[in-house]
């Protein structure tokens, strides 16, 4: 190896090439796009799962079983090493955990689980908890109770155009 075969390996800046800006920049007139057509237009993105006017993966893939997305309710867990932060004898809901940040804003029910241990007696009302975590805070001087979750449901709009052919229907059927 000699001093000339060593090049400079390392470049702590290097230039954004700055495309349409003459033919002697080499990437001047239509700045490395093609010419026409979707992809040279700004703004162009093309989905992630685009396949080029093919039948999409999505839409091949048979749909079988159901899916309780819609309907399921979003239990967050909560450990007995996460509640150190509250005074003895205090009340613990999920207000009271979605205000010091222990649970997600969105959270509709709370599962206590027993990892850890409960140094002080707290009154906990959440939707579950695990027989080993109610051993432990009736263990502690606490008390724990359960209360149903209350879900708001969200009912889906209704197709305007459907309700107006269904009700032009039902005046042609009365005449």
């Amino acid at each position: 190896m000699n001093l000339l075969d060593i090049r400079r390996q390392i470049r702590p800046h290097r230039r954004k090439t700055r495309v349409g800006r003459g033919i002697g920049s080499g990437l001047g007139k239509t700045a490395g796009r093609g010419h026409k057509g979707q992809k040279s237009r700004s703004g162009y993105t093309m989905r992630s799962s685009f396949e080029g006017g093919q039948m999409p993966m999505a839409r091949r893939v048979p749909k079988r079983g159901f899916r309780n997305t819609a309907f399921q309710d979003d239990v967050e867990i909560v450990n007995l090493r996460d509640l150190s932060g509250f005074a003895p004898n205090e009340v613990v809901d999920l207000a009271a955990l979605k205000s010091k940040g222990i649970v997600p804003r969105y959270a509709e029910g709370i599962r206590i689980l027993s990892e850890g241990d409960l140094d002080r007696p707290l009154v906990i009302r959440v939707s579950h908890v695990s027989a080993s975590a109610r051993k432990k805070i009736e263990a502690a001087g606490g008390k724990a109770e359960t209360v149903p979750i209350r879900k708001k449901f969200v009912k889906a709009k209704k197709n305007p155009r459907a309700a107006v052919a269904k009700g032009a229907s039902s005046k042609l059927k009365g005449k």
